[in-house]
């Protein structure tokens, strides 16, 4: 088999560029692996290897489109594309083929990028999971909602693929994968024509191989080159360690590899201290929760009222259950959310970034449940960008990982210091 599929997207894009490698010989490689991977991993919800080719052979009679050109990119099956099957991961939407694409998906296409397929979401990217298995042991789940981009990337199969993150659904599968998951700030992509689950929770996010291929992916698709990494210059980062009001619910695994972090970066000259949250922040946990049942029973409204009887009935009852939440309740919820915003800058102090928690611990044993996202839902409701680091192994030989948290709109500086953190604990 060619090793072209192990290739970063970075390194990928400039053979690609300078034509010593073309796009025909990249997706060919990428094909093979899905090949022989995809039926152990199961990670897409759509894939045509004919397609593909075509689009590569285009892009090889051209000129050069742009930054992304013949590079393999991964497309949530909650994106709409209008040459693939969108079926949000739901019978109610079997067969369903939009007329567009989402808009990330376009903008991919302009720049040169192949969409090598649909990747599986969980249920209109909530809880009830799809086929996918963890690539690293197909004995436990890949996370989710995000589960066949996270799967698809840590196995080889792409390099590049799109997620969203509503509670965790973004960084979680990308620490139980091993892979690099980046969540950024709220609203730096753009969210046309992706399956709406929460109006104001809802995050277009990106996986990858490493930070580096991160930030290439977010300032291709932003036209935006101060995004791309830069080495972290001056002294080293300050850096808060921040458990938050829900570390009761970590595993031993996630408290040594915290605990561990802070020690190692330290030694390696950072400043590090432990962050105390505000009281206020206790709440958000469950105001997040509050606000995604009320968006997304109201998002899901026509499809739980005349087709719920195809829904995950589990779901289907989460919907019902979210058309009841009082309205009260939800402005409380977003009140507390936008206090807490404001609260945020003080609290990060002096800080350049805050690491936590990425998931409660390693991936969890089975294919029925895809973890717990109690420690990614207050970044999302936060606003703020954040990104996987793996740090490591859990008892069962699963990746453990944490994530960098940044300021909101301060994506640069946290990709530069997140990659910092990654280097200085892998040298270490």
């Amino acid at each position: 088999m060619s090793a072209l599929h192990t290739l970063t997207a970075v390194a990928a894009a400039k053979q690609l560029a300078q034509r010593t490698l073309s796009a025909e010989t990249y997706a060919l490689a990428c094909i093979e692996r899905i090949s022989d991977r995809e039926p152990v991993v199961q990670a897409f919800a759509s894939f045509n290897a004919d397609r593909v080719l075509a689009q590569a052979r285009k892009l090889d009679a051209g000129a050069i489109r742009g930054p992304l050109h013949g590079l393999a990119v991964g497309v949530k099956d909650i994106f709409d594309t209008f040459d693939l099957p969108t079926e949000y991961g739901s019978a109610v939407y079997e067969g369903h083929q939009p007329a567009a694409d989402a808009a990330v998906v376009a903008l991919t296409r302009h720049l040169g990028g192949i969409v090598i397929g649909k990747t599986v979401t969980t249920e209109f990217a909530t809880f009830p999971p799809g086929k996918t298995r963890n690539p690293r042991n197909p004995s436990h789940t890949p996370g989710g909602s995000s589960s066949g981009s996270a799967a698809g990337v840590a196995d080889g199969m792409f390099p590049l693929a799109f997620g969203t993150q509503t509670a965790g659904s973004v960084i979680r599968p990308a620490a139980y994968c091993g892979v690099t998951g980046y969540k950024p700030s709220f609203g730096l992509l753009p969210r046309g024509g992706v399956k709406t689950g929460s109006d104001t929770l809802d995050t277009v996010g990106l996986f990858s191989r490493c930070i580096e291929d991160a930030a290439y992916f977010i300032a291709a698709l932003t036209r935006r080159p101060d995004l791309l990494l830069k080495p972290w210059m001056g002294a080293a980062p300050r850096i808060g360690i921040c458990k938050g009001h829900q570390w009761s619910r970590v595993q031993p695994e996630m408290a040594a590899a915290l605990e561990s972090a802070a020690a190692r970066l330290s030694k390696a000259g950072a400043v590090v201290r432990e962050i105390t949250l505000p009281a206020r922040f206790e709440g958000m946990a469950a105001a997040q929760a509050t606000i995604m049942s009320y968006e997304g029973g109201a998002n899901r409204a026509d499809d739980v009222l005349r087709n719920g009887d195809r829904m995950d009935p589990r779901l289907a009852e989460q919907c019902r259950k979210g058309l009841a939440v009082p309205g009260e309740d939800y402005a409380a919820a977003q009140k507390l959310a936008q206090e807490c915003r404001t609260l945020l800058p003080d609290a990060f102090g002096d800080c350049d970034i805050w690491l936590a928690a990425a998931a409660p611990g390693e991936a969890p044993e089975g294919l029925s449940y895809t973890g717990d996202p109690i420690m990614n839902g207050v970044w999302t409701l936060l606003y703020t960008p954040c990104i996987t680091v793996n740090v490591g192994t859990g008892p069962k030989g699963l990746p453990v990982g944490l994530q960098v948290v940044g300021r909101f709109a301060d994506d640069a500086r946290m990709l530069s210091a997140a990659d910092w953190v990654a280097h200085k604990l892998a040298d270490l």
